[in-house]
């Protein structure tokens, strides 16, 4: 069955889809495009993203500091980010009425805070290009089509069956259905293989009922070490106690470059805690001998020397099996040893794993080798291309995950639009 026009469609109504869908229209007017998604809604990731702000990207405008961000795929994305980076998604939302704030920290949010602004913006722009919409549309099948030449042009590659029975031709497949088995599903029938899938980016179950009473209790840098599977990992930043374990910034990172070591272990390893990294060892225990001559009549609970939250000096010295009513000058070596231990390397047992709000990233995907990163069209089947977290790419926190979907996914969509632009 011949179609009237070229035709694309992209599986996957998400931040990557609706992205992809509008540059390949935008492209090339002439194009059909067709977007399907087999919920009821699109975009639902982006409505819950960054609180409910939506974390759109990170101002790091560097493409080789850029990449540094992504635990898998830095090196496929160095070519991508050179000509798609953050300075592109800021202006690329500008030029549609939506401004963007930085933050401290670096990540960036519609001014509004809202982030039903992107939302509108990517739907406003898909509808203004002309793109066709379809939720409810869960696709159960595609294959290949015997190529047909034609004077000026290819008759259609692919043939989806959705669930529905409906049956879609398609000169170019996008597949941004994120970290959804159907699209690696597909991929693996149209002869890709697939990275071994891990959540990433989650939170820390430690095995320490007092720790726990400290909820809501965090500091500013604290450094890391994990040791998963045999392998020591390292990270800092902020951290957060929670009535579960730890989490916060710096646990989420390493969760991230850890992530299948942890799944392979099933999310039991250790972890040590250096709570004031800006000091060394020795100069943590200077500062204990110090309060001793300093305060010796104190009680240890009433006189600290170091810039730690109250409830954690608390913590700490019940952990290490200190009184807090001891004075200090009656504090043992012994004891400000292991206080000292505690303080610069606090060992805890990580017993699973928690879930980052309601945000879910997972590393895996289709296997970076067989996907050319100068289109992010297949290597394997020609018309097919990838955006989007359905690669074995994923990112921290922070905005490096939606950057990873606007660029690959913009990208992928002109690729596609300009290989038919002579259709």
């Amino acid at each position: 069955m011949a179609i009237a026009f070229p035709q694309v469609i992209i599986i996957g109504g998400g931040a990557a889809g609706f992205f992809g869908a509008i540059a390949a229209a935008e492209t090339n007017p002439n194009l059909r495009v067709i977007l399907l998604e087999a919920g009821p809604e699109v975009l639902t990731k982006v409505r819950i993203s960054g609180g409910g702000r939506c974390n759109v990207t990170h101002a790091c405008f560097d493409p080789a500091a850029l990449v540094q961000h992504y635990p898998r795929g830095s090196r496929a994305l160095i070519s991508p980010f050179s000509r798609f980076q953050p300075g592109d998604t800021i202006a690329w939302f500008e030029d549609r009425g939506v401004s963007l704030k930085t933050e401290a920290d670096g990540r960036l949010f519609p001014v509004t805070d809202d982030s039903a602004t992107i939302v509108h913006c990517l739907q406003k722009a898909a509808q203004q290009a002309g793109v066709e919409i379809r939720t409810r549309c869960p696709v159960i099948q595609v294959r290949n089509l015997p190529v047909q030449n034609l004077p000026g042009r290819e008759l259609s590659e692919f043939e989806l069956t959705l669930k529905n029975g409906l049956a879609l031709r398609c000169d170019r497949l996008l597949l941004a259905s994120g970290s959804s088995p159907l699209g690696h599903r597909i991929a693996t029938h149209l002869g890709h293989t697939i990275a071994p899938i891990a959540p990433s980016l989650f939170t820390f179950n430690i095995a320490d009922s007092a720790l726990k009473t400290l909820a809501g209790v965090s500091v500013p840098n604290a450094q890391l070490k994990l040791l998963a599977n045999g392998i020591k990992f390292n990270q800092s930043g902020p951290l957060l106690i929670t009535h579960w374990g730890l989490s916060g910034p710096a646990v989420l990172k390493l969760s991230a470059w850890a992530a299948r070591e942890l799944k392979h272990c099933n999310y039991r390893a250790q972890l040590w805690v250096n709570w004031l990294p800006e000091l060394s060892g020795e100069q943590v225990r200077d500062r204990l001998t110090a309060g001793r001559s300093q305060a010796p009549r104190k009680q240890l609970s009433n006189h600290r020397p170091l810039p730690l939250p109250q409830r954690l000096w608390d913590y700490l010295l019940a952990h290490t099996a200190i009184d807090p009513a001891t004075r200090w000058s009656e504090l043992s070596k012994s004891a400000l040893h292991r206080l000292s231990q505690a303080i610069h390397q606090g060992e805890y047992a990580i017993t699973g794993k928690g879930v980052f709000k309601d945000e879910f990233v997972t590393c895996g995907g289709i296997n970076l080798n067989e996907v050319n990163f100068k289109t992010l069209e297949s290597r394997i089947a020609p018309g097919l291309y990838f955006a989007g977290e359905v690669l074995d790419i994923d990112g921290v926190t922070g905005g490096f995950n939606f950057q990873n979907a606007w660029t690959t996914s913009y990208l992928a969509g002109q690729s596609m639009a300009k290989g038919l632009l002579n259709a």
